[in-house]
């Protein structure tokens, strides 16, 4: 069998059981759940850097901190190979986890004004929406590029390789999905307007509670980035004693989620210190649920 049709074959198959719509068509407890909550495999980098786990063992701590769903990182990959990739598929789902997506990093630069670069960067990700199907995500998270000649023409630029992309994506029902994560995303009327320009159904944004800039309205700025919303990442730092999240309005920002139409993951990212990185996302994961359950 080639390649491409394998991992159709494959891929296709957990795609359709695994990938979670807000269409018409889903359950009735779906709907009265609102939305569903993950973990974002970064929640553990510390440890992943430290030696301490391997992404094989991901998994289990998100079934542990009480998640349903799992967003992957490239960068834990130890190997790309099928045999890996099985176990992994094997281990999530004796842990009754849903593997989502994969968050791609440092893998080319869309709006490079240099066409070798973007084309670099173009085919970099291609191997990643390939591993993103035989696995069963939805999606795989981008990132635009760095600040190159002004805002007009880094679109310009990143709008071209990404409607590319999107056109490879299609062929296995796969989202390419961008994240407020850094240089011209940082500005989210920027980001939706990229959105729009590349036109393309499956491709849309990842709303990220906690990376804007200093002086940035949160609420206002991920209002503006949910109506092209595919995925929710709820970014956490620190809870109180009644197990709030500290800087950010949990809330308000659910709220604004809700009121978008989303009924998708929203996924627990803890990048916090106070707290251990296990701790710390089994709080921002008890936090979703108590919002979910309407207390």
């Amino acid at each position: 069998m080639k390649r491409r049709s394998f991992i159709q074959t494959t891929g296709g198959a957990l795609f359709a059981a695994n990938a979670l719509t807000a269409s018409a068509g889903e359950s009735e407890a779906a709907v009265q759940e609102k939305f569903h909550i993950s973990a974002a495999a970064w929640s553990w980098h510390k440890m992943f850097f430290n030696g301490e786990i391997k992404q094989i063992d991901q998994p289990k701590l998100a079934r542990e901190a009480g998640a349903k769903g799992l967003e992957l990182v490239n960068a834990f990959f130890p190997s790309p190979q099928y045999s890996y990739l099985k176990e992994l598929m094997k281990t999530a789902e004796s842990e009754g986890i849903r593997i989502l997506l994969i968050m791609c990093d440092d893998e080319g630069d869309f709006s490079s004004p240099d066409f070798r670069e973007q084309r670099q960067a173009i085919i970099n990700h291609r191997k990643w929406i390939d591993i993103a199907a035989v696995l069963g995500c939805h999606s795989i998270r981008v990132n635009a590029g760095e600040k190159h000649i002004s805002p007009e023409e880094d679109m310009k630029t990143a709008a071209a390789s990404f409607y590319e992309l999107c056109q490879y994506a299609r062929q296995y029902g796969l989202n390419v999905i961008i994240e407020n994560h850094g240089q011209r995303t940082e500005d989210p009327k920027w980001l939706a307007k990229l959105i729009e320009t590349v036109g393309a159904p499956n491709f849309g944004t990842l709303p990220d509670f906690g990376n804007f800039p200093p002086g940035t309205d949160l609420y206002k700025a991920v209002e503006t980035l949910m109506p092209y919303a595919k995925a929710v990442s709820a970014k956490c730092y620190d809870f109180d004693e009644k197990g709030n999240e500290t800087q950010i309005d949990f809330p308000r920002m659910l709220d604004i989620v809700l009121k978008a139409g989303y009924q998708g993951f929203v996924g627990v990212e803890f990048e916090g210190n106070r707290l251990s990185e296990i701790e710390g996302t089994k709080a921002g994961v008890k936090l979703l649920q108590r919002i979910q359950a309407g207390s």
